[in-house]
């Protein structure tokens, strides 16, 4: 990785690691409002539709933001410059979707306040390979290497507890430990996606191009699985056509599931998936907010419950917090170099461009044209399908406090307003 930029060339901005750290928790907002609507697997659908619903509005979504952010151009010339991370980008694509089908089996048999943990192990597993892969923490020092460790330990551990307070909606399950295991699978398959997301940033790419190709992957894989579960072509439009009233909430969900991701992309390319991986898993917190005061998760908790809820959720602002502080040091930066060294190295990509544009500058926007007319084209084709869904959606018949989920709404918009400009700010979304 890159050197840190001169103090000249920071001041008045924000620096690389506070950026990544802005982005992980931002991540954090959007993914655990994304999760939200998968609480339509417990009316009837099959967790194979929830998946697909949402991730045919992650498809669209990963086409439009990308364009309207930079444009196809800029796009296209980030993928040529680097065609290798193509197959991994489709790779990590399908881990992403069969782990996403994982977490709807688990939302369904043992609930979003149960599984929402579980899942998140995946910090645990990224930072490992972080460490084993990329050279993360490697001559970091005791201090750091203590912050990073005990953070993501106290974001899992905190996350066990708030789960376990709530554990009471699964005892009735008979398909718990089901639940369970999809959980725990999902986060071992989600941990090890984050390989195609740290190889692909220490070359240089910007997130916004890998995610692009990445998108067909996870709509190709889960439309396969929705297929054979639904018997076929015939099985899988009926289904679709009486999904249809909750396909707007399910688009929605693939939405700031995008934006979450986008951020998360952001926080692994910028500071590491050792560090910025745990801080996006305080999505927990925000899950949890939703799972428990929109959608009732909470009813029957006692008092123990309710203390061992808090509890877990002050240890995971505590690990969040001390992430936040383990800035990688010099000694870890030159770790970090090799990596990007060793990639350069492998496929012959200019050592001076990728350190620019993992140093957050943008080599590839200097002197790129105007906008295309089908990129407004495409944006506006986006919106179109969204207003369409939402005007033949009707409301689900589950347990839904609106007054929570408008004040949730409202505080996830300004999260991911003002991530979102600092990011601009600091890198102009490079």
């Amino acid at each position: 990785m890159s050197a840190p930029a001169s103090p000249a060339r920071q001041n008045g901005r924000t620096s690389l690691h506070w950026t990544g750290v802005i982005c992980g928790l931002a991540a954090g907002v959007g993914l655990g409002a994304a999760e939200a609507p998968t609480k339509l697997v417990t009316i009837g659908l099959s967790p194979f539709m929830v998946s697909l619903g949402m991730v045919a509005g992650v498809f669209v979504a990963r086409w439009t933001v990308p364009i309207v952010l930079k444009g196809s151009d800029y796009v296209w010339a980030d993928l040529s410059e680097r065609p290798h991370l193509v197959i991994w980008a489709l790779l990590a694509g399908m881990l992403w979707a069969v782990a996403n089908t994982l977490t709807v089996f688990a939302i369904r048999d043992v609930g979003l306040s149960v599984a929402f943990p579980l899942w998140n192990t995946n910090s645990l597993v990224g930072l490992f390979w972080g460490w084993l892969l990329f050279n993360e923490l490697r001559s970091a020092g005791a201090a750091a290497w203590t912050r990073v460790l005990s953070g993501a330990a106290a974001i899992v551990v905190g996350a066990c507890l708030t789960g376990l307070a709530t554990s009471h909606q699964a005892a009735g399950s008979v398909h718990a430990g089901m639940g369970i295991a999809a959980a725990v699978g999902a986060g071992m398959l989600w941990g090890t996606m984050y390989i195609p997301y740290r190889k692909a940033y220490i070359s240089g790419m910007n997130p916004l191009s890998f995610v692009t190709v990445f998108t067909f992957a996870e709509l190709g894989t889960t439309l396969a699985f929705a297929l054979i579960y639904e018997g076929g072509p015939q099985g899988l439009l009926s289904a679709l056509t009486a999904a249809r009233p909750v396909l707007f909430w399910l688009f929605l969900g693939g939405f700031c599931w995008v934006i979450g991701d986008l951020f998360q992309q952001y926080a692994a390319k910028y500071i590491g998936i050792g560090r910025g991986i745990p801080l996006s898993n305080t999505n927990q917190l925000w899950g949890l907010a939703w799972g428990v005061l929109v959608f009732g998760e909470f009813a029957g908790l006692g008092e123990t419950g309710r203390v061992m809820l808090i509890s877990g959720s002050l240890i995971m602002i505590g690990g969040a917090t001390a992430i936040a502080f383990a800035a990688a040091p010099a000694s870890e930066q030159v770790s970090w170099r090799a990596a990007m060294a060793r990639e350069c190295g492998r496929y012959g990509l200019n050592a001076d461009r990728v350190a620019a544009a993992v140093a957050g500058d943008d080599p590839l926007s200097h002197g790129r044209a105007g906008r295309r007319w089908w990129e407004f084209l495409i944006a506006a084709a986006a919106l179109g399908i969204f207003v369409w869904l939402a005007a033949v959606a009707a409301r689900p018949d589950i347990p839904f406090d609106a007054s929570w989920a408008a004040a949730l709404t409202i505080v996830t918009a300004l999260c991911i307003a003002g991530g979102g400009a600092v990011l601009y700010r600091r890198t102009r979304f490079s």
